[in-house]
């Protein structure tokens, strides 16, 4: 089957976005930073029959929003929200139940050199048994190390960032009927 041209897709995106949002009156907007393929398709699978998800570009999708204010003028909260790696999660079930959905799929993940950690561990002075190949890993977050009988020893105790993070989706906006909340005031709904 011939893959359509760009502008029958962008016109087909834009008409998925507005009926969704005309369908649908609640909705996540979910940040998707360093969530993988794998983990995403786990999340879509959990979702399947309950929630609709959509991602896309943001341009594309502030766009579609715009040309459907007049028909519902409460859309304008969501537009500040689209930034970065954001999509769009609606629902008819309860935001709660959906929630915790998109919790329960976060999964463990090593730091990683030039990523930004959601938290902070304190990393003691010790020696790690690692071999000495390993010391640019060290050196790319920052920690000063030395090779002692042939194993990488971290020499100061230091506040380091996550070497232990979560990745999943986050919450950044929840709308229910035309109210708009933040992620930490979701409880509310």
């Amino acid at each position: 089957m011939p893959r359509e041209d760009r502008t029958t897709w962008k016109s087909n995106y834009f008409m998925k976005i507005i009926q969704l949002l005309d369908d649908y009156p609640k909705c996540f907007i979910v940040g998707a930073d360093n969530v993988g393929s794998k983990q995403m398709q786990a999340i879509r699978l959990s979702l399947r029959g309950k929630a609709v998800v959509l991602m896309g570009k943001n341009t594309m999708m502030r766009k579609a929003i715009r040309g459907h204010l007049e028909n519902n003028p409460a859309l304008e909260k969501l537009l500040p929200h689209i930034k970065g790696n954001v999509g769009f999660v609606f629902t008819k079930e309860d935001l709660a139940e959906i929630r915790d959905m998109l919790l329960a799929n976060k999964v463990p993940a090593a730091a990683r050199a030039g990523a930004i950690a959601p938290c902070d561990v304190t990393v003691p002075a010790q020696n790690t048994g690692l071999g000495p190949e390993k010391t640019s890993f060290f050196q790319a977050l920052g920690i000063t190390t030395k090779i002692s009988r042939g194993t990488i020893e971290i020499l100061v105790i230091s506040y380091y960032p996550c070497l232990s993070a979560s990745h999943g989706w986050q919450g950044r906006l929840v709308s229910d009927k035309s109210k708009c909340v933040e992620p930490d005031l979701r409880e509310v709904l």
